[in-house]
């Protein structure tokens, strides 16, 4: 009998540090210039590749806008740093389509909503801690 309470008090005790490792992530992402093309989130837990190289990211997001507006919610990243990158892809070529002179023609967006001069924030910038409490962050293109 002591053996069976000892199983089932491990598993309940391993099942709960399981879960003290995870919290949820809560991202609203405004100004869409339309409702055409897909909102495209890139989540990065580290600065290589911030903020556009897909392949780096932690995780690949693409939502439709609905009346300029996107959302979404993530329950299973580790606890951890990380920064998001977004754009409103229009063209639907999975990149920020840029002018002649490299300045965007689509919107775009950080976590932290960081200014942006000459180039994208660095990741240090754009960067969030996820702890043990849950996250709701909010992202203005421009």
């Amino acid at each position: 009998m002591n053996y069976l309470f000892l199983l089932v008090s491990l598993f309940f005790a391993l099942e709960t540090l399981g879960q003290s490792n995870q919290t949820s992530l809560q991202v609203s992402i405004s100004g869409a210039s339309s409702d055409a093309g897909s909102i495209r989130i890139l989540v990065f837990s580290k600065p290589s590749g911030f903020p556009d190289q897909v392949k780096q990211a932690v995780r690949s997001i693409s939502l439709p806008p609905k009346s300029g507006k996107a959302s979404f919610k993530l329950t299973d990243l580790p606890v951890g740093t990380y920064a998001i990158g977004v754009i409103h892809d229009l063209d639907n070529n999975g990149k920020l389509s840029t002018n002649a002179v490299g300045y965007p023609t689509e919107k775009f967006g950080f976590s932290k909503n960081p200014k942006v001069y000459f180039g994208p924030p660095s990741f240090e910038k754009a960067a969030f801690v996820l702890g043990k409490t849950a996250v709701s962050l909010e992202i203005s293109l421009r």
